[in-house]
């Protein structure tokens, strides 16, 4: 049975073009006709070995669920969620997993040997790829940084959802000056620990228009004193900082996203009142990469006044700053270890009233 498996998997991952199609029917046959109780378990390994080589090439659980849901259906994504979710721990004997995954999707044999064989094949022909780079773990600040960071995403989270404009303002400038301080107090507090350094995460970029997108995020990643890189053929970007400032960027981008998306919508619904019928892909991507600029320049003063605030309360610059530059240098020299060959891409809007309305959006932003 374990040939029979094995020969199901080589063939899925191996066949190029037309034949993948022919190849997944065939080895899902194949296990169908075995059925679960006698290939499951034969599966399960096959399955373990799979992902154990894929994490061997760079790739972590999270990016290949991500993938999963990138390039197949939800299905796929709830077989790798189903898989992954007991990496490390007592897992459900081999028949039991698969046949209850089957029976919650509610396909026949030939079905669920499918879609196993189409996670298998998107698994198994993943590249290698730069692995993260963890930061080392130090001992903890005692500084309530945890605390500041559960303040500002709360102060998000209503300026998110509150109905009221001017609550909306008083939630954002408080979020705004919270979060421009966090990584200038963090870094101050931990000073050039010995060991210290900046370690790396992946930040997923969602389709659609993924460049603006990954623009947005640069922005919100330059402005907290990280670089990122964008790998647009996996959907995501690789964010290389301090942890601290690593977790501040994943909490204002997603914010701002969010933002960006709801202030999209009103801006078309404003546009389609003026008399234009149809919104535009050009209308749509003008009007994020106007928002992702507007909004890198609004970052990039707010860290320019918190850490000339910081420097006020903590006895001038010349205390502030060579911190502050130490620790650039270290994220610079670390992402160019991790990337020593990238390019920059240009990103143009080709829509006039969608680059104002972006621009508007993003002064109105609650950062």
């Amino acid at each position: 049975m374990t040939t029979v498996v094995r020969e199901a998997f080589a063939g899925a991952v191996g066949a190029a073009g037309a034949d993948a199609e022919f190849a997944v029917d065939a080895g899902a046959s194949a296990l169908a006709a075995a059925g679960w109780e006698q290939a499951g378990p034969a599966v399960l390994a096959a399955l373990d070995d799979l992902l154990s080589g894929c994490r061997g090439r760079g790739w972590g659980n999270p990016d290949l669920v991500r993938m999963a849901r990138r390039e197949l259906g939800p299905e796929h994504v709830r077989l790798a969620e189903r898989l992954l979710a007991v990496d490390g721990a007592p897992r459900p004997e081999a028949t039991a997993l698969l046949t209850a995954y089957a029976r919650e999707e509610r396909l026949d044999r030939f079905g669920a040997a499918t879609a196993v064989l189409e996670l298998v094949r998107l698994l198994g022909r993943l590249p290698r790829i730069t692995p993260l780079t963890a930061a080392p773990p130090r001992p903890a600040a005692g500084s309530g940084a945890g605390s500041k960071l559960g303040r500002i995403r709360a102060l998000l989270a209503k300026a998110e959802s509150t109905p009221y404009p001017e609550e909306a303002e008083a939630l954002s400038a408080k979020a705004q000056h919270l979060m421009a301080r966090y990584s200038v107090d963090e870094a101050l507090l931990a000073g050039p620990a010995p060991g210290d350094g900046p370690g790396a995460r992946r930040v997923g970029v969602d389709r659609p228009y993924e460049a603006p997108k990954a623009l947005l995020l640069d922005a919100v990643a330059s402005a907290n004193r990280c670089r990122a890189v964008w790998s647009a053929e996996f959907g995501f970007s690789t964010v290389v900082g301090y942890e601290a400032d690593l977790e501040a960027v994943e909490v204002l981008y997603t914010s701002l996203l969010v933002q960006a998306e709801t202030a999209m919508l009103r801006g078309g619904g404003a546009a389609r009142a003026k008399g234009r019928k149809n919104l535009s892909r050009n209308f749509r991507e003008s009007f994020l990469i106007a928002y992702a600029g507007r909004i890198g320049e609004r970052l990039a003063s707010a860290t320019r006044d918190a850490t000339r605030e910081a420097g006020e309360e903590g006895g001038g610059s010349a205390e502030v700053l060579p911190v502050l530059a130490a620790r650039e240098v270290a994220v610079g020299r670390a992402a160019d270890e991790m990337f020593p060959q990238t390019r920059s891409q240009r990103l143009k809007g080709r829509d006039r009233e969608g680059w104002e309305h972006g621009t508007a959006a993003a002064d109105g932003a609650r950062l």
